[in-house]
């Protein structure tokens, strides 16, 4: 059967981008292949300057691949060392923390006189309080009084060893800013977990949160708040002596908050339904 010219010239094209096709999956090939070729044979030191030519390029798979196969091939030595720094941080940035905590936790443990350990410890801080980060995102979705926050309490005892092992590193100051933030952080959580128990008359435990905001969280953003909620809680109880004294404390060092000249303040927007203590929150 004789074709006819266009269907023949159709017939061609399709051979022809066939052909780039598997053209183009060999070179995919070829350079995979390259690159682990690379990463089986060369040096310890042309095989850390691939891996820190990757992380330049922000290519971390690349980074990652490079750099976990320098450590097996090579278990011992200065740019071994440095390969696992390197190889946390990689897996960090592809928001691998769970392996990024393990290798920063085997780094610790078997080179604690390493140059580079304060960044470790610095490092291993930040990869939980990124996980904090992520979590955040999620919480308007969560009961206030089931929430979990591991990641951050780890990040703030992680970032608290930071400047308890290296106060005078350069990472010391950061840490203690970060520190700050995720103290915060937790007093707001367990603020608002208080007046959840509040709002659903658990005043017992609404007074017990209150106490442990203020004695966990000293200075925190919400300590007027939490002695607000302790002086309610103490209210409802018919605790009408530590009540008064814990009105007494909020008048002497917190005269402008609210609780004291309003009361409670008309319940419109979702914060204030939740927090009858004030119309607005500091976050």
């Amino acid at each position: 059967m004789t074709l006819s010219r266009p269907v023949r010239l159709l017939a061609i094209l399709m051979l022809l981008a066939s052909l780039g096709a598997c053209q183009t999956t060999k070179n995919l090939f070829n350079i995979g292949d390259s690159t682990k070729d690379k990463i089986e044979t060369l040096e310890v030191e042309p095989l850390y300057a691939l891996g820190k030519e990757a992380m330049d390029d922000e290519n971390y798979d690349k980074a990652e691949r490079v750099f976990t196969r320098l450590v097996a091939r090579f278990p011992y030595g200065e740019l071994s060392e440095k390969a696992q720094i390197d190889l946390a941080f990689a897996q960090y940035k592809l928001s691998k923390p769970e392996e990024s905590v393990s290798t920063l936790t085997r780094f610790i443990k078997t080179y604690p006189t390493n140059p580079q350990i304060d960044y470790a410890y610095y490092l291993k801080a930040l990869v939980n309080f990124d996980r904090e980060n992520r979590w955040l995102a999620k919480i308007a979705r969560l009961d206030v009084s089931a929430r979990d926050l591991g990641a951050a309490t780890q990040s703030y005892n992680d970032f608290n060893e930071v400047i308890r092992r290296f106060p005078t590193s350069q990472y010391a100051e950061e840490a203690r800013q970060r520190m700050i933030y995720l103290r915060n952080r937790l007093a707001l959580h367990d603020l608002n977990v208080g007046l959840y128990y509040y709002q659903r008359e658990a005043y017992v435990s609404a007074a017990g949160r209150a106490r442990y905001i203020v004695e966990t969280y000293p200075q925190s953003a919400y300590d007027a708040d939490a002695v607000a909620l302790l002086a309610a809680s103490y209210a409802k109880l018919g605790q009408d002596a530590l009540a008064a004294d814990a009105k007494r404390v909020l008048e002497s060092n917190y005269p402008e908050h609210p609780y004291l000249g309003k009361g409670w303040p008309e319940r419109r927007s979702r914060w204030s339904q939740l927090n009858p203590f004030a119309g607005e929150v500091r976050r």
